[in-house]
């Protein structure tokens, strides 16, 4: 499946962004989704996992609190609504596809090279 990435941008601190990743190629409605972000000059790291109902949800402490994980089957999308964002939130995010898991440690335990991934969409929060 090819994931894509959308609604990244410039945000000031305090601000919300709504990043949208849809998907083609092949539902991906059985399997677990999740948001990644790679800051500069930083290892990548998790934000968020779905499970394939949207039920199951699963947070770094980071994103705990003001961000939202949900997906919409029917749209083959996953959402990540950002709020109360902050300058430290500055990366890229990627979306990332469990390609065989239901479940979000699909997507929390894998291995970075088992995962599906989208090319990945530029947050900048300024302070």
């Amino acid at each position: 499946v090819q994931l894509v990435e959308s609604g990244g941008g410039l945000v000031q601190a305090g601000g919300s962004l709504r990043l949208s990743c849809a998907g083609s190629g092949r539902s991906f409605s059985n399997y677990a989704m999740g948001w990644f972000r790679q800051a500069p000059g930083k290892e990548r790291e998790f934000v968020a996992a779905i499970g394939w109902s949207g039920h199951a949800t699963y947070y770094s402490d980071s994103a705990k609190g003001r961000f939202t994980i949900s997906r919409d089957n029917t749209k083959n999308t996953v959402y990540l609504q950002m709020n109360s964002l902050k300058p430290e939130d500055t990366a890229v995010y990627y979306c990332a596809d469990s390609r065989t898991g239901e479940s979000t440690g699909a997507i929390v335990e894998a291995p970075a090279v088992n995962l599906g991934w989208g090319q990945g969409t530029k947050v900048t929060v300024s302070s």
